[in-house]
């Protein structure tokens, strides 16, 4: 996708060193930074510096490379494998990301390690954009239905947190149909949920489709049934950090009352799932996802934001800012999801609909 006019993917190798935008500055600065280390990858993902699970997948992969580089033993690839699993909890990309780099590596001299985990890397953020594209060409094949029916009129698609190009390589996951219909003359429209309390609706989503001269509103995280119920949304699109064998989906916080309020209201509610978030090993979303608890004071109670005369500022509007909870994911169970999007097509959320899709995750 472009900033600024100029094309970009959300991470890069620039002679050598692996760059990233550290997306915590959006939409107020573009800040690129240099994974140099372990302890920058490790940080970039525990930070979120970068976020979006096929972003951390990536990230993870080159931060293994990285510690490679600077250190082929095997002492320091495990090192390197175990503070990167730890690092974030609930996104599965991330320990499929260094999986496949541990795989990679079996019998591979120490002089040509490292070598091998960049050209790995490298390919991975490629066919990440690939699996992002088609996904977009499955999803725009549902808008191009809906079209069918509103003979012109704006086609309203209702978006939660942030499933664009920003939170993978290029195109992105629920935003990547959206450029694509956009990009073919659709008349489309995004309600971009603002997302608290990292607000990445508002700051990323916002930014990503104001880049690409999308139309778009920010309503804030409880408009979403409201709008439902008077017509407004024709289709809601959203992303995942973690789906199960059977169809669960985990996402941010809130995605699973806007699935709530789709079911009530009849709106389609549609999961943009890449294979590397699907997670073949759990059957039970509710009891088996692990679910991030992060810090509510330095999240919930006190946002940050640039005020009217152009300063960035960190305010608390709360008497007690430490007096809060921050559950940074909830999981939608698949009898609220009318169906999946992936890079191989568009089925309903149940083992059989993705085992049609994938047989070779059958066992046998």
């Amino acid at each position: 996708m472009k900033v600024n006019g100029k094309d970009m993917r959300t991470i890069w190798v620039d002679n050598d060193v692996v760059k990233i935008i550290d997306q915590r500055f959006l939409p107020h600065e573009l800040k690129i930074i240099s994974l140099d280390t372990l302890e920058d990858a490790r940080s970039a993902i525990a930070d979120m510096k970068v976020r979006g699970a096929p972003c951390i997948g990536a990230t993870a992969m080159y931060g293994l490379a990285v510690a490679v580089r600077n250190d082929p033993s095997d002492t320091s690839i495990k090192t390197a494998y175990d503070t990167l699993n730890a690092s974030r909890p609930t996104a599965v990309n991330l320990k499929w990301a260094i999986d496949e780099c541990i795989g990679a590596l079996d019998g591979v001299d120490e002089t040509k390690r490292a070598d091998v985990l960049f050209k790995l890397s490298a390919k991975n953020c490629d066919d990440d954009v690939q699996m992002c594209s088609n996904i977009g060409d499955f999803g725009k094949t549902l808008l191009d239905e809906i079209a069918k029916h509103k003979n012109g009129e704006v086609i309203n698609i209702l978006t939660h947190c942030n499933a664009g190009w920003v939170a993978t390589v290029d195109w992105g996951t629920a935003i990547s149909p959206i450029y694509k219909a956009f990009n073919a003359g659709m008349n489309v429209h995004v309600w971009v949920d603002e997302t608290r309390p990292r607000s990445q609706g508002a700051r990323l989503t916002a930014w990503e489709l104001e880049q690409h001269g999308v139309p778009y509103t920010v309503i804030t995280d409880n408009s979403g049934g409201h709008l439902m119920q008077h017509g407004l949304v024709d289709i809601c699109l959203v992303g995942t950090d973690r789906t199960t064998a059977t169809g669960d989906v985990c996402n941010k916080i809130g995605t699973y009352l806007k699935a709530l309020a789709a079911f009530d209201n009849g709106v389609p509610f549609y999961v943009c799932a890449p294979s590397n978030s699907i997670d073949w090993d759990m059957s039970d979303g509710l009891k088996e996802i692990p679910i991030e608890v992060r810090s509510g004071e330095q999240e919930v109670g006190w946002i940050m934001g640039r005020d009217e005369d152009g300063i960035i500022r960190r305010v608390t509007t709360m008497p007690d800012p430490a007096k809060t909870r921050n559950d940074a994911f909830d999981v939608t169970p698949r009898k609220y999801i009318t169906g999946l999007i992936t890079e191989r097509g568009i089925t309903n959320a149940s083992r059989a609909g993705l085992l049609q899709l994938f047989p070779e995750k059958a066992i046998s």
